[in-house]
């Protein structure tokens, strides 16, 4: 049993966000593509991951994922922001390195 956690948030076609955790990103994605798991996507179509969180525990990442439910669309946007700058920092050292 992986107790390794991912907490994601998936943009959808129109705009809005999904918020999730898994132990199985992958598989998670691929479900979602499908129109299973979620509920929320079997009316709409996922585009991307705009935010990823690893590793948490089943309990760390129910917890983070609430509190990330919580925020309004400006602080997720904020969140989503910083990841991204985060990822792009990290993409500019490896091509100095």
């Amino acid at each position: 049993m992986n107790n390794n956690w991912w907490l994601y948030i998936i943009e959808s076609t129109d705009g809005t966000r999904y918020t999730g955790i898994t132990n199985h990103l992958l598989k998670r994605c691929q479900a979602h593509c499908n129109g299973e798991g979620a509920k929320y996507f079997r009316s709409k179509t996922p585009e991307k991951i705009v935010y990823l969180e690893y590793p948490h525990n089943r309990s760390s990442a129910s917890k983070q994922e609430i509190a990330i439910k919580k925020l309004n669309r400006q602080q997720k946007q904020q969140l989503i922001l910083e990841f991204t700058h985060q990822l792009q920092d990290c993409d500019r050292s490896s091509k100095t390195s």
